[in-house]
């Protein structure tokens, strides 16, 4: 009969705990309250003590159709960044997993954009992708106005979508690279024996083998470009044209720090977080059963 592990001191393991528990309370459990707080209460114009509202401002928020605007949008912005990101960084991985001549330098190399910040991405997408400079204008002269996301919503929407991919492929092509290395080589030779391709190899051998990579890589870029996309909108587009890329996360900011409507913003802050964690409670309810671990 196996014994139970315990730990004797008692007063170590509560300090060892400490710090991160504090940081989870400090940084999200009393910034989720504070949010539920103002969801649920109206501050007056001149100031004073909130004001119980229950869920008016819920009501305001579902009655507006900017919001749902926002709600279209930011759909689809996160699974075409998803689907975009992923694909460029299995690619990416896959040529390095090849072990053509430089892999140790392209490693280096494609993890490089996830290493920097969002704004910063978001402001070199703005000049390199700007209707009048740059390349874009070379080809903008030969098609007048076919690029100009300052004026056209969906330009907007799609410079949006590659700074966000580009920003994110780093991150998805490390842990890819990982699961194709940590796939026997003898499978891929045996494949290659039998006379298959690379692309046959890569689709019915590598692909399957690492379907739990993808699947936490997917929940991760899914709740990344809800929560974490407010860098690259505010800095390339501002929301716009005509609230074109005006994400959930950058409306909230809109309304509230901008418009001063502290409890609306809150109440679509509660809506997202709840968003968020129902597409990861539905995608680990129905898509992990197609995840093969073994």
């Amino acid at each position: 009969m196996e014994k139970r592990a315990t730990f004797s001191n008692l007063w170590l393991a509560a300090a060892l705990v400490a710090p991160q528990l504090l940081l989870v309370f400090v940084f999200f459990y009393w910034p989720s309250g504070e949010a539920l707080y103002w969801a649920v209460t109206l501050e007056p114009p001149f100031g004073g003590s909130n004001q119980w509202v229950g869920w008016m401002n819920f009501e305001t928020v579902f009655a507006d159709p900017k919001y749902w605007n926002s709600v279209r949008v930011s759909v689809i912005f996160a699974l075409l960044t998803t689907a975009l990101s992923l694909a460029i960084a299995v690619l990416l991985a896959l040529f390095v997993d090849r072990r053509l001549a430089g892999h140790q330098i392209y490693k280096f190399t494609y993890f490089i954009p996830y290493a920097l910040a969002a704004p910063a991405v978001g402001l070199a997408f703005r000049f390199i992708f700007a209707p009048d400079a740059g390349f874009v204008s070379a080809i903008n002269r030969v098609f007048p106005n076919l690029w100009n996301p300052a004026l056209d919503g969906t330009d907007a929407l799609a410079l949006i979508i590659m700074a966000q991919a580009w920003n994110m492929a780093g991150y998805n092509f490390v842990f890819f690279l990982a699961a194709l290395q940590s796939i026997p080589r003898t499978l891929v030779e045996a494949g290659a024996m039998d006379g298959a391709g690379v692309l046959r190899r890569m689709r019915d051998i590598q692909l399957p083998l690492i379907t739990p990579t993808l699947f936490f890589l997917v929940i991760i870029n899914i709740t990344d470009s809800f929560v974490n996309s407010f860098g690259i909108v505010d800095i390339t587009t501002n929301g716009g044209p005509a609230r074109a890329t005006d994400l959930m996360v950058y409306k909230i900011y809109s309304d509230g720090f901008q418009g001063k409507d502290y409890s609306l913003a809150a109440a679509q802050s509660i809506v997202l977080m709840v968003l968020v964690v129902s597409l990861t409670f539905l995608q680990f309810r129905f898509i992990e059963r197609r995840v093969h671990y073994s």
